[in-house]
């Protein structure tokens, strides 16, 4: 007839076998990642599962559950104590965002520079975050001791009153805080150090070309360039310092009197204290909540702060 036959028509058989190679295909991926699937299940999935359910049971070891419903939730909101541990947490991560924040951003600018032991220092400056945090908690610990610690003494030398750190509920926060900005600090500037050395130097030689100050250069060249990198660090800071839970328990068990019990701190006690189980999964149900609340929001502040 003249007409030119198809691919498929001149070989009927190439879809099926395409078809069936595709699928064997999928099958073989599907075999290649189940085992992670059900590790994720079982680590991951069953566990939240498991707390779902106990939030809606009232149930203390050595009693029989009972089937509550949403009473465990209400509680919470009538729980003066829940609220202040609220309060604290979100001052908690405030501060030690913050701190870290601006001062790893100090530190990151200073060590971009050239100069002699440059990465001698930086070496010196990153340590405090390869400690464990017990051991970071018990070297404070002693720190703050209002007659033996150093910290005294140092205030002393310059002619402050001593305080009484960990040991008096109005300055318990700011002195965890401490603790918290000393470790993580280096975190915040090796983040921000890798935006600087990825930073395009086009626009820096042309601002010193045009005879712009040092400061007029980080202000409106650097930092902008940087501000993802910063960004970045903020949202692990704001994670990490809200669930912060070793430090502040290693150094004062939530005290003086409640005065740094946290979220956590106050989980913890309500679980493993008090054996309130189904009282605790609610408490780690609106903790969750509260955690992906403050990351999407830090998650969307962070895509507008990409580049153009």
């Amino acid at each position: 007839m003249g007409m030119t036959l198809t691919s498929a028509a001149r070989h009927p058989g190439r879809p099926a076998r395409r078809a069936v190679a595709s699928y064997r295909r999928r099958d073989k991926y599907i075999r290649f990642a189940l085992p992670a699937l059900l590790v994720v299940a079982a680590v991951i999935v069953f566990p939240w599962l498991y707390t779902l359910y106990m939030s809606v049971q009232e149930w203390q070891v050595g009693s029989d559950r009972v089937f509550v419903g949403l009473d465990n939730y209400a509680n919470l909101l009538r729980d003066a104590r829940f609220h202040a541990a609220v309060g604290r947490t979100l001052v908690y991560t405030v501060l030690a965002v913050t701190l870290p924040v601006v001062l790893g951003t100090v530190a990151a600018v200073f060590f971009h520079r050239d100069f002699p032991w440059r990465g001698f220092f930086r070496g010196i400056f990153v340590l405090p975050m390869m400690a464990t945090p017990v051991a970071i908690a018990l070297v404070w610990t002693m720190m703050f001791h209002p007659q033996l610690g150093v910290l005294n003494y140092l205030l002393s030398l310059v002619g402050l009153p001593p305080s009484l750190w960990v040991y008096a509920p109005d300055t318990v926060i700011p002195a965890l805080v401490l603790v918290e900005t000393w470790q993580w600090t280096p975190l915040v500037m090796l983040i921000v150090l890798g935006g600087l050395a990825a930073m395009p130097t086009e626009p820096l030689e042309s601002a010193v070309v045009d005879g712009a100050s040092p400061w007029r250069v980080l202000r409106d060249i650097t930092l902008p360039l940087t501000l993802p990198f910063i960004m970045v660090a903020v949202v692990l800071r704001a994670i990490d310092a809200l669930k912060a839970f070793d430090t502040i328990f290693a150094i004062t068990q939530g005290g003086p009197g409640t005065a740094s019990e946290t979220i956590n701190i106050y989980l913890y006690l309500q679980a493993f204290s008090f054996f309130r189980i189904g009282h605790a999964s609610a408490v780690v149900v609106v903790f969750f909540l509260l955690i992906v609340a403050l990351a999407v929001g830090l998650l969307l502040v962070r895509q507008r702060t990409k580049w153009a």
